[in-house]
């Protein structure tokens, strides 16, 4: 006989059901008869039938009885299951309360599934945010949670891995923003083909070398320009290609976000975005901007228009808004305005409400501050729409060039 034909022989009833019991055939045994008593296939046979996906022996958690696993279930609680024992619920069990799934989830296969307000491999975490909260910070800048592509859990995005036995998942990010099987032209788990060889994968997204363009960097472009002679004409005079805030091709620079407005020039010299402060308002509502810079209204003055000249405060109470939880002024890194911290000019790193922030501490990419594409806020990036990454180095829009 074929292995298939065995195969479709004992995968038919072999007894009858008393009351949720099984009353076996003769010749069958087995909780659910299913072994049988007589075997006519080789023990080579048997093994093969009996090898998982990675051709492992009842996953090294039971043996093999003619070509079907008995697994190990000394203690007799079933908890170790499967066609071919690869399902392992005593990972299930709290270790603390010995409970599966720490009594709020379910148990499938090894891996909780927990109910809601709760969280973690044993489901022994219970969220302290509301349901609200948890969806907001799962939201990905599409405005879909954990972008399709996984499960949002307290906040937190679980995302969805097209092989779960791989270390390295092909959907990353904080929001599952990032998919790389789009930077290869046919798909490979195992490949590292991405963007035809002629560019890097950034979450999901070819960024092509100088000479290639297209989608997956598929077509190549034609250019009298050397790569030297195209990158110094989109330096110009700042210290990166495109200011840093676009792409250069044949001399020419492409400011991101692709067709927006706020990002202008030759070389993407201009960005109407530092106008803007953490709520998106322009110059505070006291100036106007011109291209990246303040230009303020009468009576008021800042990076940011933020500072009125006059003051209807006394300096006792001015001062009194500008100490800092220790008691000290504006940290000893600013001076005192209208109750409002001025940060030291000279030190141009030190910035927050009481001077007590250092800017230096945001990540960078290209040697740029949140690579140009966000505001440093106390040590930490905040993006702008459409970027994402610790530096704000990735680009999620819609449009790439």
């Amino acid at each position: 006989k074929s292995l298939l034909a065995m195969m479709e022989t004992f995968n038919k009833g072999h007894g009858a059901c008393d009351c949720g019991k099984c009353r076996c055939d003769g010749g069958w045994s087995g909780d659910a008869c299913q072994y049988p008593k007589t075997c006519d296939l080789t023990k080579k046979q048997s093994n093969q039938m009996c090898k998982n996906s990675q051709d492992i022996i009842c996953s090294n958690a039971g043996t093999c009885h003619c070509g079907r696993c008995k697994c190990d279930n000394s203690d007799g609680n079933g908890l170790v299951y499967g066609k071919f024992c690869e399902c392992d619920d005593r990972e299930c069990i709290d270790d603390e309360t010995e409970e599966i799934c720490g009594g709020h989830g379910k148990c499938y296969c090894g891996n909780c599934y927990c109910q809601a307000g709760w969280h973690g491999d044993k489901c022994e975490f219970q969220c302290d945010i509301t349901p609200w909260e948890s969806k907001r910070r799962c939201t990905s800048p599409d405005g879909r949670v954990c972008s399709n592509r996984g499960i949002c859990v307290c906040g937190e995005c679980s995302c969805h891995d097209v092989d779960p036995t791989g270390d390295w998942g092909d959907i990353h990010g904080d929001t599952c923003e990032c998919d790389e099987r789009d930077c290869k032209a046919v798909y490979d788990r195992y490949s590292d083909d991405f963007c035809s060889g002629h560019g890097q994968c950034n979450c999901g997204r070819c960024d092509c070398k100088v000479g290639w363009y297209g989608k997956k960097c598929e077509h190549p472009r034609s250019c009298p320009l050397s790569a030297e002679e195209s990158i110094k004409k989109c330096q110009g005079s700042s210290a990166l290609p495109c200011s840093g805030r676009g792409k250069c091709e044949c001399g020419e620079c492409t400011c991101y976000p692709p067709g927006g407005s706020r990002v202008y020039g030759k070389t993407c010299e201009c960005d109407d975005r530092r106008c803007e402060d953490l709520d998106g308002v322009v110059c505070g509502g006291h100036g106007t901007c011109s291209c990246g810079r303040c230009v303020c209204g009468r009576g008021w003055f800042g990076k940011l228009c933020q500072h009125p000249r006059k003051c209807n405060l006394t300096e006792e109470q001015s001062r009194s808004l500008c100490e800092s939880a220790d008691g000290v002024l504006c940290s000893g890194k600013g001076s005192c305005h209208c109750g409002k911290c001025i940060c030291s000019a000279e030190e141009w790193y030190i910035s927050g409400e009481f001077c007590d922030c250092d800017d230096r501490d945001c990540d960078k990419h290209d040697g740029l501050i949140c690579t140009g594409n966000g505001i440093c806020s106390c040590g930490n990036c905040e993006c702008w729409d459409g970027w994402n990454g610790n530096a704000c180095e990735i680009w999620l829009g819609t449009e790439y060039p």
